[in-house]
C-alpha cells in the first residue's frame, strides 16, 4: 500500500507573490487591488515590501528556498529594472531563491515597448507575462485598455527577442463575439510562437465599472452556452498548435513552459502574500493559515511590521476549508489531484457514487486515487467540485 501524500505544504512548492498596486490606467472590468499610478513616490512602499519579505522568514523557520516569485498587479512593470532588483535581493536574503527558479513579471504592452528589457532580465526575471487581452481595436476600446492592436502586437514581438517564456494573456467571452470572430484572433496570436497563453472569459464583478454598466443594461454579458462554445473552440484551436491546456485556463507548448508558481496554488503549496493586499498561504507545524496584507498601500506602509511580525493577522484554516480548498484548485490542472490528501483533511471519503456518474458522462477520470477532469468536465469544473465537496 502506498503511503497517504501530505495534503499541504511546501513539498508542493513555495513562492512569492508580489503585489505591485499602481496602474497608470485601470481597466472597468479590473477588480484587483489597484489604485491609480499618477505621480507617486515608489520608494515608501518598495521599503515597505522589502521589510515585509525580511520579517516573514522568523515565523517560518522550516521553509527552504523559494522556488517562484511572482510580481503581479497593479502593474510591475511600471517598475524600473533597479527596483525590482531591490525587491529580489530582500527575498534573496530572507528565504534565498534556488537557482533556476521561475521569476515572473506581469507587464502592460506599452509598458514592454518602452522598457529596459534587456535590464530587467539582467535583475532577474526569467519570465514575462504580458497583458495583451485581443489583438482587436474594438475589443481593446471596449476592455479600456491603454494599447492598441498594433502596440500589443509590436510587444508580443519585442517580448520574444528577449524572453522566450513569455506569456499572454487574452479575454474572451465579449458580448457579441463571434465564433469565426475568435478563431481568426487566436490564429493571429497563434504566428508570434509564444510558448504559453492564458485565456479568461470575460468576468464581470458587481464592483467593477462593467458591474455597473451591466447594472444600467448598457452590457448585456454573454450567455453561458455561447461561452462553452468559445471554450471548447479554444481547446480544439490551441491544441492542434501543440499548445495544450495543463490547467483550465491555461495552455503551454512543453512542460518547462507551464506556469510554476500558479502551480504551487493549484497543487497546495506554499506561497508569502507579500505587498498591499496580497493573499498568501503558509503551513508551519501541521497547521495552514491564509493571509491577506493591508489593501491600501499608505495603510499597508505604516502597518507592514504589525501584519508580518506575528501569526494575528493570518487565519488559521480548520482541515474541511483547507479540503475543499485543495479540492477546488487541484482539480483544475489536467493531472488532477489525489483524493486522498483530502480525504485524509476532511475525514470523510469523497462520494464515489457521484464520482461514477461523472466518469460515465465523460467529465472525470479516475486513475487510482487519483482523480482529474477531463476536457468536457472543465467546462462543469465548479458544479462538479461543489458536488465533490457537499
Amino acid at each position: 500500500m502506498t503511503e497517504t501524500p501530505a495534503p499541504f505544504g511546501p513539498e508542493y512548492g513555495f513562492g512569492a507573490y508580489i503585489h505591485w498596486p499602481y496602474c497608470s490606467k485601470i481597466c472597468p472590468y479590473c477588480d484587483f487591488n489597484v489604485y491609480a499610478a499618477k505621480d507617486r513616490d515608489p520608494s515608501l512602499l518598495l521599503q515597505a515590501i522589502c521589510d515585509d519579505l525580511k520579517i516573514h522568514r522568523p515565523r517560518m523557520p522550516q521553509h527552504g528556498a523559494l522556488d517562484a516569485v511572482f510580481l503581479g498587479g497593479g502593474t510591475p512593470s511600471l517598475l524600473k529594472p533597479v527596483e525590482i532588483v531591490e525587491i529580489l535581493r530582500a527575498a534573496d536574503e530572507a528565504f534565498g531563491i534556488k537557482d533556476g527558479a521561475e521569476i515572473t513579471l506581469e507587464a502592460n504592452p506599452n509598458d514592454v515597448l518602452r522598457a529596459d528589457l534587456r535590464g530587467l532580465k539582467a535583475a532577474g526575471v526569467n519570465r514575462l507575462s504580458v497583458g495583451v487581452q485581443s489583438l482587436r481595436p474594438a475589443a481593446l476600446a471596449f476592455l479600456g485598455r491603454d494599447h492598441d492592436e498594433h502596440a500589443a502586437m509590436a510587444s508580443i514581438a519585442r517580448a520574444m527577442k528577449v524572453f522566450p517564456n513569455t506569456s499572454i494573456d487574452l479575454i474572451y467571452a465579449r458580448p457579441g463575439q463571434s465564433l469565426q470572430e475568435w478563431q481568426l484572433e487566436l490564429e493571429d496570436v497563434l504566428k508570434f510562437g509564444v510558448p504559453h497563453i492564458s485565456l479568461y472569459e470575460l468576468t464581470i464583478e458587481e464592483r467593477t465599472a462593467f458591474g455597473k454598466a451591466v447594472e444600467r443594461g448598457q452590457i448585456v454579458p454573454m450567455e453561458d452556452d455561447d461561452q462553452a462554445d468559445l471554450y471548447e473552440l479554444t481547446q480544439t484551436i490551441l491544441g492542434a498548435a501543440g499548445l495544450p491546456a495543463y490547467e483550465v485556463s491555461n495552455h503551454a507548448m512543453a512542460p518547462e513552459y507551464q506556469s510554476r508558481h500558479n502551480q504551487i496554488y493549484w497543487h497546495g503549496g506554499d506561497w508569502i502574500g507579500v505587498g498591499p493586499g496580497a493573499h498568501g498561504r503558509v503551513s508551519v507545524n501541521g497547521q495552514r493559515y491564509a493571509s491577506e496584507a493591508e489593501k491600501r498601500p499608505d495603510a499597508y506602509i505604516a502597518n507592514v511590521q504589525a501584519l508580518a511580525s506575528g501569526w494575528s493577522a493570518a487565519q488559521k484554516l480548520y482541515p474541511l476549508d483547507i479540503a475543499r480548498e485543495l479540492l477546488a484548485m487541484g482539480l483544475r490542472p489536467s493531472g488532477g489531484i489525489d483524493r486522498r490528501r483530502v480525504e485524509v483533511l476532511s475525514g470523510r471519503s469523497l462520494p464515489q457514487n457521484k464520482i461514477d456518474v461523472f466518469v460515465a458522462e465523460g467529465w472525470l477520470k479516475e486513475d487510482g486515487p487519483r482523480i482529474a477532469l477531463t476536457a468536457a468536465g472543465r467546462l462543469l469544473a465548479d458544479a462538479i467540485t461543489a458536488e465533490l465537496a457537499a
